[in-house]
């Protein structure tokens, strides 16, 4: 249903060792983040539906003629620093997307 995939700063990993694991607990890497000082403040995604290539459709073992939606998230931290480059990759016939956000 799902593919996700993290790109971390290696001097993070080395002064968060437990984010560098699967299954890292419960919050997960940005929990074992924060814990350490070095959390995300800010987030940003580039979302996009499209078709899958021909790997994406075995991997994701997916019907014929499903899109996917292809998520990169970047996090950052209070002083700007990228601290994370998530891509997901969703079979879109199992997710619903909702995104909340202040007018302003």
């Amino acid at each position: 249903m799902q593919t996700a995939t993290s790109h971390l700063p290696l001097d993070l990993v080395a002064a968060v060792p437990a984010i560098a694991y699967t299954g890292p607990g419960p919050g997960g890497i940005y929990a074992r983040m924060a814990e350490a000082g070095v959390g995300p403040v800010r987030f940003s995604e580039q979302v996009i539906c499209r078709m899958p290539t021909p790997g994406e459709i075995a991997e994701l073992d997916l019907p014929a003629g499903t899109p996917v939606v292809s998520i990169v998230r970047h996090a950052f931290s209070a002083t700007g620093r990228c601290l994370e480059v998530n891509s997901m990759l969703l079979d879109s016939s199992a997710y619903i997307l909702e995104y909340r956000f202040d007018a302003g």
